[in-house]
């Protein structure tokens, strides 16, 4: 896949052009060269524009890639796509979108940034693409993942002892499976030197952007986001992976009919989820059934404080919830089945919880 500039990336592309520009021009002003300035002068003087590998692969997230490739690309730099094979890959989502990767690992000049993407795939500690990052390692000057792709990165070993994050939805599997690894999930991107990891999705953006500033400066990085109108803010408050949903586990509900529709809502300190169910069961049946599932899910390991759940009845289809987070806060809920009037077979199931302190 190659990336055609745009009139963004031609101006972020001249801007870095300027210094150089002016260097020369001082230079035969001050020591009164009769000779103008030559456009080979010029191109000599002119910086090298950084390299930036994105690794692809079939089940890529679309957002992972194209995010930080647009902000590189924005930035004067040299963005190319590298996988396993030059076949086409799909991206995720619906259909997908087709992509031609530019280079194979084999023959991938050294970059200066490698992206590791996302998605459907992680890639295993003795893959080819794992050997390639660490290869690329060695030289680059920084190597960042974006979403699920902190779990290929993982399997490189260059995560071990250090921090770092991923998608909201995988922070307690990467704690578990990785325990040499701090897992944070209190922030959008974690810069710990050369690695850079960074939330799910729109995250990559946010590195991309915070790696152009750590190589160009601030004013680079925000020259660029103001080109792509992101409203860029560098440790912004808004992190998905600390949001209250955190403590509420996933259950299956597959046994107890089919799921229509699902809401959730909520911050840091409150959380709402409300599923919609049609089901064979009865109501106390339901209910008995989802509170069950509950217990089972909170005895096993998570981000709660073992032993601490607690659930018990209120009413016919209600009960209240208590459990405590490992970092000592104490939290209250409820859970409650409510039949849908005109129709005995469909369900609301809705769990609520919130900080007690």
């Amino acid at each position: 896949m190659t990336h055609s500039m745009n009139p963004k990336g031609i101006t972020a592309h001249f801007r870095s052009y300027i210094p150089a520009v002016i260097s020369v021009a001082a230079t035969a002003v001050l020591f009164g060269a009769s000779a103008p300035v030559s456009a080979g002068q010029i191109a000599a003087a002119a910086p090298v524009p950084k390299k930036v590998a994105i690794l692809i692969f079939d089940g890529v997230q679309i957002i992972d890639y194209s995010g930080p490739y647009e902000v590189f690309a924005d930035a004067g730099y040299e963005v190319y796509t590298v996988a396993a094979t030059k076949n086409p890959v799909t991206t995720a989502a619906g259909d997908g979108i087709r992509l031609t990767p530019k280079y194979i690992f084999s023959d991938a000049p050294q970059a200066d940034i490698v992206v590791i993407p996302g998605g459907g795939y992680e890639a295993p500690s003795d893959s080819a693409a794992v050997a390639w990052i660490k290869r690329q390692h060695v030289h680059d000057q920084h190597t960042m993942s974006v979403c699920n792709g902190a779990f290929t990165l993982a399997n490189t070993g260059l995560l071990n002892g250090l921090r770092a994050t991923t998608t909201a939805g995988n922070m307690l599997r990467m704690r578990q499976t990785y325990p040499l690894i701090k897992v944070v999930n209190d922030e959008r991107v974690i810069d710990d030197g050369k690695i850079i990891t960074t939330a799910g999705l729109s995250a990559g953006i946010d590195g991309a952007l915070h790696v152009v500033a750590v190589m160009d400066g601030e004013d680079a990085a925000r020259s660029v986001a103001l080109g792509i109108e992101y409203d860029w803010q560098p440790n912004h408050p808004y992190v998905r992976g600390a949001m209250a949903d955190r403590l509420v586990p996933s259950i299956d509900l597959g046994a107890i009919g089919e799921s229509i529709a699902g809401r959730r809502k909520g911050d840091k300190d409150h959380w709402e989820r409300a599923t919609w169910f049609k089901s064979k069961l009865s109501a106390p049946e339901v209910f008995s059934a989802v509170q069950t599932a509950y217990e089972k899910a909170y005895a096993a390991d998570g981000l709660w404080r073992p032993g601490s759940f607690r659930m018990a009845s209120s009413g016919p289809l209600e009960a209240g919830l208590s459990f405590d987070d490992q970092d000592g806060h104490h939290w209250q809920g409820a859970l409650t089945v409510e039949p849908t009037a005109g129709d005995a077979h469909q369900f609301l199931v809705r769990l609520v919880t919130a900080r007690a302190n």
